[in-house]
């Protein structure tokens, strides 16, 4: 699909799966989650731009390549983002974080906001925003046009599953921003979640119903 890319690395595929068997239980969910977030981050980051810095190593003087311009900004849509977000900042520690508090309506499956925090400057900045399932996507589409109105410019969406419905919906709200993700799965079912899917990964990750 136009401006997807599907993580297919061998590792990634892997640890999907066992978060996909409903026998898994909760810490080992959470643990997998943890894992897989790191390596998709590894992706997701691929392109970043470089410069150069010179340095001394034991031996000698060197240019080095180093990460160019502001730092970037993670951006967790709640709560289930935060799963995400933990292993992404394993990998890029010195990230700045937003959050956005969205849940869907389970009669209307329409996104509801109740809180929104982010770093100034979003318009220097890359923007990730994370949150394992894009299935109808009324949250992520609403957390996209909220970091636009912030002033952002440079933002890439991450998640662990999507639906080819929400993928449709997203692009056309959204056609700039790109989509980075671990599976295309088959279809939303008449409740609005993706099928074969995981479940709720909210409610897996944390134990709850």
């Amino acid at each position: 699909m136009d401006g997807v890319t599907v993580i297919d690395h061998p590792l990634v595929q892997h640890k999907l799966t066992l978060m996909r068997k409903k026998e898994t239980s909760t810490a080992s969910f959470r643990r997998l989650l943890r894992e897989i977030s790191t390596l998709l981050c590894y992706e997701v980051t691929r392109e970043l731009d470089l410069t150069t810095m010179r340095i001394e190593t034991p031996m000698e003087e060197m240019d080095a390549p180093i990460l160019e311009g502001k730092k970037l900004v993670f951006a967790s849509i709640l709560r289930a983002g935060n799963g995400l977000l933990e292993g992404m900042l394993d990998l890029v520690p010195a990230a700045r974080v937003a959050h956005i508090g969205l849940y869907r309506d389970h009669e209307t499956l329409q996104p509801v906001e109740y809180y929104f925090k982010a770093p100034e400057d979003l318009e220097n900045r890359l923007i990730i925003v994370v949150d394992p399932m894009l299935a109808t996507a009324n949250s992520a589409s609403a957390a996209m046009t909220k970091l636009k109105e912030r002033g952002a410019r440079n933002i890439r969406f991450l998640c662990l599953l999507a639906a080819p419905e929400g993928i449709e919906r997203f692009r056309s709200a959204h056609p700039d921003i790109p989509i980075f993700t671990a599976s295309i799965d088959a279809r939303l079912n008449e409740r609005g979640y993706i099928v074969p899917g995981l479940g709720d990964a909210g409610d897996r990750m944390y134990g709850t119903k």
